[in-house]
């Protein structure tokens, strides 16, 4: 079961870092180049709308397959690294954020798209663009943590 948990919690992290990293780095600017903001923020809506529920099943398996490693593999909290503990308070950080994303903005930008009101769609797709930007790197550095921390961090 450990080899299963380990590659399901670096499979959910790859789909959500990465999901960011492209959205953010490949796929915006070059929507705000080939797109006005009909088209454009359609597009992000809709991508969105993709992109997310994969979102809460990397959130779902990150969460449950971390805290199984802890206390199956580890055997609890005060037997794990700090870089475990940072690692964990960060991607809770990322996971609210991930949250108020899904449950209010996006929610408002997909009304706004339906209802062709682009100057709100507008808003309210900037508020997401900085959140998942915060989250991006939040998230890089999350993998830098997991994949070094015990060198590092201890």
């Amino acid at each position: 079961m450990i080899p299963l948990a380990i590659a399901l919690h670096a499979l959910s992290s790859v789909i959500w870092v990465g999901g960011m990293f492209f959205a953010y780095l490949i796929l915006r600017p070059v929507a705000a180049i080939q797109f006005e903001p009909p088209q454009r923020l359609t597009l992000w809506s809709t991508t969105f709308s993709k992109f997310f529920p994969w979102v809460w099943v990397a959130v779902i398996l990150l969460f449950s397959t971390g805290f199984w490693l802890i206390f199956n593999k580890f055997g609890g909290m005060k037997h794990v690294g700090m870089h475990v503990h940072i690692m964990m308070s960060l991607g809770i950080i990322m996971a609210l954020i991930f949250m108020h994303v899904f449950f209010a903005p996006t929610r408002k930008l997909a009304r706004a798209v339906a209802d062709n009101n682009w100057e709100e769609a507008s808003k309210k797709l900037a508020q997401i663009r900085t959140l998942i930007g915060v989250n991006l790197i939040i998230g890089l550095a999350v993998v830098v943590i997991a994949t070094g921390g015990r060198y590092l961090i201890n």
